[in-house]
């Protein structure tokens, strides 16, 4: 996190673009402040050295930084609104979990873990972890066999297909999914499970992983404390470049996006903006038949024939049962209740075409279709199924 003062003003840039933009477009950043009619941008930080991302600072100059004002009066103090928090207010609001604040005591089996998945999680990211409806895969699974599984092989720099992006291949720290399982998981009721349930679900995920801990299996029988959570060495823990961890990180990232093969981008020496090309353009037209593909390309246009039409309400009642019953069941999670026809009323009184686009949409915490990938036909014939149902 940068801090705001007089001085400097960081501008947080997507690296690679602004990467890309001033080393392409203008050859090597020269360290320095460049005016601007109404303030000044620099390249490098009040101790001299670069931005870490190729990016710029914004210095107050005449209390302005960029074309914003600045009041000089927030660095003479006596401010009059506010007040500090008490301490259990801090302790309140300093909940997270990180490599350097790790969980609070609690434990949790694979076991548990697994039937807590399945009764709020699987509807989502698929048995076993394996994603779908628009959400992340948890694990590798079947699909991916035969792919490498960490970020040290990259398209096209090893000769292999890129990493899987997993979690037991991907993420670096065990503590951010602590964290975002208790944050904001299960997605309908955010921080609704207990430390003891975070605990299973992290045991299970990693199970379905097939991690070790300190060389253990994580298998079915695992029960995971806090003492052996701190003891998790992620697979993928040193597969990131450039490496940010430590003290020297920022400076890792400076000599990384120095060069500029390192972001797809090249130095260019002579630019040229208008009549670049001498002589005549010459235009090579690519001359690609359907028979010069094997198998040939389908020319049909038809749709497949359908081997009989099955009952629409019970396909509608089916997606219902597999994708929207955990909000929308007897115990749902603050969502209006499937039969009870008081909940519904408030949403039926802007009419239906109004609950459809709410639905598709996305409203109130609930992810546009409910996170299925259902067509608009499939996912209002659900709609009117849960509605019919509730009359």
């Amino acid at each position: 996190m940068f801090k705001l003062d007089r001085k400097s003003l960081v501008s947080i840039s997507l690296i690679a673009a602004v990467s890309v933009g001033l080393t392409a477009c203008f050859g090597e950043a020269t360290p320095g402040a460049v005016s601007f009619s109404n303030g000044s941008v620099s390249h490098t930080y009040a101790n001299g050295k670069a931005v870490i991302d190729g990016g710029v600072t914004y210095p107050v100059v005449a209390n302005k930084t960029s074309v914003y004002f600045v009041n000089p009066d927030t660095e003479k103090g006596g401010y009059t609104y506010g007040r500090t928090p008490t301490k259990n207010e801090l302790d309140a609001w300093s909940k997270s979990v990180t490599p350097y604040a790790p969980p609070p005591e609690g434990s949790g089996s694979v076991s548990d873990g697994s039937d807590i998945y399945d009764a709020k999680c699987v509807m989502c990211h698929g048995d076993f972890g394996s994603g779908g409806g628009g959400y992340p895969a948890l694990a590798k699974g079947n699909a991916y066999k035969g792919q490498k599984e960490t970020l040290t092989h990259q398209r096209g720099i090893t000769g292999d297909e890129g990493p899987i992006r997993v979690f037991g291949t991907y993420w670096p720290q065990a503590s951010t999914l602590w964290w975002y399982i208790k944050e904001g998981m299960p997605h309908p009721a955010p921080k609704s499970l207990t430390d003891d349930e975070v605990y299973a679900l992290v045991a299970y995920t990693l199970n379905i992983n097939e991690m070790k801990i300190d060389g253990q299996l994580v298998d079915d029988d695992y029960v995971l404390d806090r003492e052996k959570f701190l003891k998790i060495v992620m697979p993928n823990k040193d597969g990131f470049v450039p490496k940010i961890d430590g003290p020297q990180g920022p400076d890792n990232a400076r000599a990384f996006f120095s060069d500029p093969k390192n972001i797809g981008a090249q130095t260019v020496a002579n630019r040229c903006m208008k009549d670049c090309i001498k002589g005549e353009n010459k235009l090579t037209r690519i001359k690609i038949e359907t028979k010069d593909f094997l198998p040939p390309i389908s020319v049909a246009r038809d749709l497949p024939k359908q081997e009989g039409k099955a009952d629409s309400n019970a396909v509608a009642m089916k997606h219902y049962e597999d994708s929207c019953k955990m909000c929308h069941g007897a115990d749902g999670m603050g969502a209006p209740v499937v039969g009870k026809k008081k909940q519904w009323a408030p949403y039926l009184a802007k009419g239906i075409k109004a609950v459809y686009k709410n639905g598709i949409n996305g409203i109130n915490g609930m992810p546009p279709k409910g996170g299925t990938d259902l067509s608009d036909k499939d996912f209002k014939a659900v709609v009117d199924y849960m509605v019919s149902a509730s009359k």
